[in-house]
């Protein structure tokens, strides 16, 4: 990612139509043994403070893999085995790239987690139950993929991968309000890798 500073602010600017939703809303569900009007949330879901907003979404966006995608990617695979065998005679990369083959397929085809978040001013950020603190970052960008809203959180730490995370349009100013009181934000750009990725549909 290639940041900007910009102004801590949701702009909601995409078109709806025909975009798939990948993300929904939910509120914690009332106890058993509570009355009605006191909320908790369920066991699964972090008990925090501070009017936290609830969500549910999607790891990433599954695109739908057609055969002609197998069919390129077993060529690309092919060749630089081939390329290996008559120039390099390095097995060991022949090793490497088959090995990168059966990954790239297996997440390819796997299919993404519904993962519920919750994000909480005071405490920060839970994806399912492990808590992301807002000191772990210093800064945020919004990204808009496949017509869908996520926000990627820029690590402190140089070489730690960054955080994204798909939300739905509804809670974005509630979201994007509270990242904004505590981190700054930034004009995020897909750098060559993120393209490259995104070309693969991975």
């Amino acid at each position: 990612m290639q940041p900007d500073r910009q102004s801590n602010h949701w702009d909601k600017d995409t078109d709806e139509a025909g975009s798939d939703k990948i993300t929904e809303m939910y509120e914690p569900e009332p106890m058993a043994d509570e009355p009605t009007g006191s909320v908790q949330p369920s066991p699964m879901r972090p008990v925090i403070d501070d009017a936290p907003v609830y969500w549910s979404a999607s790891e990433y966006i599954n695109d739908d893999k057609n055969s002609l995608w197998f069919v390129i990617f077993a060529i690309v695979v092919l060749a630089l085995i081939a390329v290996d065998f008559l120039l390099f005679k390095s097995y060991t990369f022949s090793v490497l790239v088959i090995v990168m083959a059966i990954a790239v397929i297996v997440f390819a085809i796997r299919p993404p987690r519904q993962i519920s978040y919750t994000l909480s001013g005071a405490q920060g950020l839970y994806i399912g139950e492990k808590l992301y603190h807002f000191g772990d970052f210093k800064s945020f960008g919004l990204i808009q993929d496949h017509n869908q809203h996520s926000i990627m959180l820029i690590p402190t730490k140089r070489f730690s991968p960054g955080v994204s995370v798909y939300f739905p349009e509804e809670a974005g100013e509630r979201i994007v309000d509270i990242f904004g009181a505590r981190l700054p934000m930034e004009n995020l750009k897909l750098d060559i890798i993120d393209i490259i990725v995104k070309k693969l549909r991975l």
